[in-house]
């Protein structure tokens, strides 16, 4: 069994839980090296305190979850079969005394767990979040290396959305040329959806690209990560095309300031919240507090979103191997947005800039 199954085992003896199913795909990859997306097809990996635990995928997906590495049981079924009889019939031949499950409450929905009450009468749910969150939150030497990759990889992507800018090119010609250039790198997909934003648009944190055409005078923001080998980036950068106005400059710097200086604070023993506030209070005391509007950064890793939330109230001590993002931002209607981000690892000394794309204002 690997250690982070071996982690979790432990944790359901300490809980005196006898299994948990976990079916967030993330999560199961992470636990058993099976990656999937399987739409709306049950997909769960069921582990127990003692006994051998086993993976339940759609019967298409038995030799891919053979190939991953998973030595374990894997129970396959077909579109007109009823996953959820498998599901009860392995459980119980491992314990037919189930009484209490560890779930991800905030991903098993309500159909779901209906049909884990069917079928385990009177059992009882416990979230399974916290634990794993835990597990994920620390990257090992393996994890650390592709997600160097990743960021190398998100570097060049926006090295080739700075040289499409020009006059007249639209936000999505430029996402296109970019996608198109990662595509060849060998990256199987964005981490989420590409963001280039220009003009008004950058004003607004989670615009949409459109037609939107460059101009003289702009910001071009690039929002974007690739996935390598699993394993997710996330960059912001924000440039300007041509000249702009005093006020535009302010707001760059200014945003520029306080993302330098949360990433410099950065170092084991730091709360999560006052990294936070060091960013913050740099935008408030220029007179842009009310126009930071987001929390500093998100946990990264499998997931482009993962625990921790870097915010004003999370009091999370900082430690060796967290990797998150640092990205404040300034979105002004009508006259500028700015957001800057990097990844970053916390290390044993301080800290590792994982992006490293300059944060040059004109490029």
């Amino acid at each position: 069994m690997n250690e982070r199954l071996t982690k979790l085992t432990k944790w359901l003896k300490e809980q005196q839980i006898d299994a948990a199913f976990i079916t967030l795909p993330d999560n199961i990859f992470y636990l058993s090296g099976f990656q999937s997306n399987p739409h709306e097809r049950l997909l769960g990996l069921v582990v127990f305190p003692e006994q051998e635990p086993f993976l339940i995928c759609p019967k298409m997906e038995v030799n891919d979850a053979q190939q991953s590495g998973w030595n374990y049981e894997i129970v396959g079924y077909s579109d007109t079969e009823r996953p959820w009889d498998f599901v009860e019939e392995r459980v119980k031949a491992r314990n037919n005394k189930i009484q209490k499950w560890a779930v991800e409450k905030e991903h098993l929905n309500v159909e779901r767990y209906e049909e884990l009450l069917s079928h385990f009468p009177g059992a009882t749910f416990k979230g399974a979040e916290a634990i794993l969150n835990e597990l994920r939150m620390i990257k090992d030497q393996k994890e650390i290396a592709l997600l160097r990759k990743a960021c190398e990889l998100a570097d060049f992507a926006v090295q080739v959305g700075v040289h499409e800018i020009m006059e007249g090119k639209s936000e999505l010609d430029i996402i296109a040329a970019i996608e198109y250039e990662v595509k060849k790198k060998g990256v199987s997909g964005m981490s989420f959806e590409t963001m280039v934003l220009t003009g008004a648009n950058a004003a607004s944190p989670h615009g949409t690209p459109g037609d939107t055409k460059i101009q003289k005078g702009d910001f071009v923001l690039f929002d974007l990560g690739v996935i390598y080998e699993g394993y997710c980036s996330d960059i912001t950068r924000t440039v300007a095309y041509g000249d702009i106005n005093n006020e535009q400059e302010k707001i760059y710097k200014t945003v520029l300031e306080a993302e330098e200086a949360a990433v410099e604070a950065t170092r084991p023993g730091m709360l999560a919240k006052d990294l936070d506030f060091i960013a913050r209070e740099i935008i408030h005391q220029a007179g842009y507090g009310d126009y930071f509007p987001h929390r500093l950064g998100h946990g990264l890793g499998i997931s482009v979103h993962e625990y921790p939330s870097m915010t004003a109230t999370n009091e999370l001590e900082l430690k060796s191997g967290m990797v998150f993002t640092i990205e404040p931002g300034i979105y002004v209607p009508e006259v500028a947005g700015v957001r800057i981000e990097d990844d970053v690892l916390v290390t044993d000394e301080g800290v590792e800039v994982l992006t490293k794309f300059p944060k040059s204002l004109v490029l």
